[in-house]
């Protein structure tokens, strides 16, 4: 498939139905679209329109009932078990709104974090973790913890911890709810400069309309289908 050549990411007609007893929700339905290569697209819709179900099938945190996601050519959702948790630590990162950080722990550990399930010295694993705080311009926060930290920098710390595995796609769930107008530009300036700088693709969802418009690609879901893909850059 010469799709795959050319494109990070390919949603191949994927459907998802949730079942409870008699009761079925289709959350999805038949959704086609492809990302490029270090492109930065936003998922935007109404509540419950299907935007969560389709990042935690971009994430294989979930499966779809039909059709494929290829991420960098492979098909991911018949993996499981090791080779699934393997594979998401190996070519995803994620942030979230809320940062999740550990508190307990200095920025440079937080970004250390998912190093630790890789055979990897330790000396290694703090010079991945400097090396980004410095790109992100944290270079003089490294052994801050979370809390002495503003909402901003958490949030870079957040995106150093999604990159240190070199991820192929990084996953965003609202990265800037927690943050001032100000703080979330910044972030948002980080993301674009990171699909350029890195060549990594990511996805964000959103609510603000004045983020999507810096976006290179805005995918419009609605009902549990693809209402429009829109291409911006």
């Amino acid at each position: 498939m010469n799709l795959m050549v050319a494109h990070s990411v390919v949603v191949e007609n994927i459907s998802k139905v949730y079942e409870t007893g008699d009761i079925r929700v289709n959350a999805l339905k038949d959704v086609s679209f492809a990302l490029e290569k270090g492109e930065f697209a936003a998922i935007v819709g109404p509540s419950g329109s299907g935007k969560s179900t389709l990042m935690h099938i971009l994430g294989t945190i979930d499966k779809p009932s039909s059709g494929e996601v290829y991420i960098d050519g492979i098909a991911t959702s018949k993996m499981d078990g090791n080779k699934l948790a393997e594979f998401r630590n190996g070519k995803l990162g994620f942030v979230f709104q809320a940062f999740n950080l550990v508190n307990g722990l200095t920025a440079e550990m937080n970004v250390e974090l998912p190093l630790m399930v890789n055979p990897m010295p330790s000396s290694e694993r703090k010079n991945k973790a400097r090396q980004l705080l410095d790109y992100l311009g944290l270079h003089d926060r490294a052994y801050l913890k979370p809390t002495q930290l503003s909402g901003g920098q958490q949030q870079r710390v957040a995106v150093a911890r999604a990159l240190v595995n070199n991820p192929s796609l990084v996953l965003a769930d609202e990265p800037t709810g927690n943050l001032d107008t100000k703080s979330g530009d910044e972030v948002i300036k980080l993301f674009k400069d990171i699909c350029k700088d890195k060549n990594v693709t990511i996805v964000m969802v959103t609510h603000n309309p004045d983020i999507t418009r810096k976006c290179d690609r805005v995918i419009h879901i609605k009902d549990g289908r693809l209402d429009k893909n829109e291409v911006l850059k």
